[in-house]
């Protein structure tokens, strides 16, 4: 079935046709364990899912991103596949992925769903056979290896979940790569058939009605072939941005087992598949320390790779300032002029960005307003709406097998996992009726849908009317952006789209700020869930508030 016959069996669709929705989209990323379980198993699931999504809609989002549902041991909870063309049993079925897709549409939201094709799980039956033997039909298709003569990996390569990122298989007499856990081997993207797997595998999904996907370690892909030693890092170099700072593997440049030149042509072979299909885009995700903003240029450049990478310029513990903002800004217009940027401060990978940053509710909304004036598109982690902060949890209820590695100086990626607050008056918040496959946060309930639904004056509601807003001015999603003052405690630019120019100034401190309109004649737009005082040209920014100002002959 091919995707516009997909689309015509949903005649509830009322997304129109437009190739270019993904610049200066809003997509609301669910991790599905946590969102909603509708069986009372403690495991969140598709039938949640859709359950949910008339929230996720009046959000004012344009798409959801689905992290993965597919069947899988679930190691590394999902990022461990052991059948791409398959629901596991625990989310539901393909005709449940087939009724979400169905129902999403019908409510004007676009699903991209998040494939993982650096590696796989070892239960995978490519694995399987491929450890086998050195002569089956699939012995290619991961990175194996001979040992060094005393025996040991076949290089210095790191996993990032700590350790050699070699492990000894005794069927083959090798060592395999596995940049991630010992469960996940590395596919070989040097042997072609391996490639034409995986370019099968999206378009499995492209014809099942997918909007597009987010490619997990999109630099992971190709690894060396001469699997080269990467080189020491100098201390001073080292920082935490793909990493935590208690993981060895920050000590190395990462030259040779990631981030190879090889990855491009790939990334055509994967835009000319997806390219078969109307109003699809693609998302990668970076994982690169040193020169992140490159290689997202180079995956971007033209029209013949990806549409947008995000990096961890935001995602890492580094505090926002208005000068570090404007510096990656400005950064990525120097390196990456022609190229569409996706930023995010949360997802399910870190800490949430309010602990992180240790934002107060004022700090964290005037935050959330600098994400969605930037250039570029923007994803939302679930719960970020409601300003919830890191969770607790104790050792003996974590199920991060990184937060296990490094414990307790990392505590792993669960506090930021936990369990979806939908009400107040119930110990798991309404997500199941059940014990969670991780608890609830005590202090999350305070803050649940529910609470802060009818309160004009809720984190909830501010991000309504931020996306409402963004969603009104077209230069907000896709106009150029200049930067006009950046300061630690301040940042203003301007906003401009075919002749329409919105001026945007944050307030980043506790403390009264003034600023200065820009030359032209303005006008505050009161639209904005925000307080400003102005005197002429003058402006007075009140703490952890925002001003955004349109030009008084500007028609959108």
């Amino acid at each position: 079935m091919t995707h516009l016959e997909q689309t015509a069996q949903f005649p509830g669709s009322v997304l129109a046709p437009d190739p270019d929705w993904w610049r200066g989209a809003a997509v609301y990323q669910i991790y599905p364990r946590s969102f909603q379980d509708s069986n009372n198993d403690g495991i969140g699931d598709l039938s949640g899912i859709i359950h949910r999504l008339h929230h996720v809609a009046n959000l004012g989002v344009d798409a959801i991103w689905l992290s993965p549902f597919f069947r899988s041991p679930m190691l590394d909870y999902g990022y461990d596949v052991s059948d791409y063309r398959d629901v596991d049993p625990m989310f539901g079925t393909l005709g449940d992925f087939d009724a979400l897709v169905d129902r999403a549409h019908q409510l004007g939201l676009r699903v991209l769903i998040d494939l993982v094709l650096s590696h796989t799980s070892d239960q995978h039956p490519w694995f399987k056979e491929s450890r086998s033997s050195r002569e089956n039909a699939k012995a290619d298709y991961y990175v194996w290896a001979d040992p060094k003569p005393d025996g040991s990996p076949p290089n210095n390569w790191l996993s990032i979940f700590g350790g050699p990122a070699w492990e000894w298989d005794g069927e083959r007499m090798q060592y395999y790569l596995h940049n991630f856990l010992v469960e996940q081997p590395d596919l070989n993207f040097h042997c072609p058939e391996v490639q034409e797997q995986l370019l099968a595998v999206a378009r499995y999904w492209l014809e099942r009605g997918v909007d597009g996907f987010r490619l997990d370690t999109v630099n992971f892909y190709v690894h060396d072939k001469q699997l080269r030693d990467n080189p020491p890092l100098a201390p001073e170099d080292r920082n935490d941005t793909t990493a935590p700072a208690v993981n060895p593997y920050n000590f190395q440049n990462h030259l040779y087992d990631k981030t190879q030149p090889e990855n491009l042509e790939f990334l055509r072979k994967l835009r000319a598949v997806m390219e078969e299909f109307p109003n699809i885009t693609s998302v990668g995700e970076v994982g690169e320390s040193q020169r992140g903003i490159e290689v997202q240029a180079e995956y971007t450049e033209g029209d013949g790779l990806l549409h947008m990478c995000y990096g961890f310029d935001f995602l890492s513990n580094a505090y926002p300032t208005g000068k570090a903002i404007a510096r990656v800004m400005d950064q990525f217009a120097r390196e990456a002029p022609d190229s569409w940027a996706c930023w995010a401060f949360s997802n399910h990978d870190v800490v949430r960005h309010r602990s992180r940053w240790n934002l107060g509710e004022d700090a964290a909304r005037v935050y959330a307003a600098v994400l969605m004036s930037l250039r570029g598109s923007i994803c939302l982690y679930q719960g970020e709406e409601l300003g919830l902060t890191e969770a607790y949890v104790p050792y003996e209820d974590l199920q991060d097998p990184y937060g296990k590695r490094f414990w307790p100086k990392f505590k792993g990626r669960d506090g930021c996992r936990t369990p979806m607050p939908w009400i107040q008056d119930n110990a798991a918040g309404g997500f199941s009726d059940s014990r969670p496959w991780l608890p609830m946060a005590v202090e999350h309930l305070s803050r649940a849908v529910a609470v802060q639904d009818g309160d004009e004056n809720s984190t909830l509601n501010f991000y309504r009317n931020m996306l409402a807003f963004r969603q009104a001015h077209a230069p907000l999603r896709k106009g150029d952006l200049t930067i006009l003052t950046a300061e630690d405690t301040s940042l203003s630019f301007i906003r401009s789209h075919e002749g329409y120019d919105v001026f945007c100034a944050f307030n980043l401190s506790a403390s009264a700020q003034p600023l200065q309109f820009p030359e032209g004649d303005w006008a505050v737009d009161r639209g904005a869930p925000f307080t400003t005082v102005t005197t002429g040209r003058g402006l007075q920014l009140p703490p952890f508030q925002a001003c955004f100002a349109v030009r008084q002959d500007s028609t959108n």
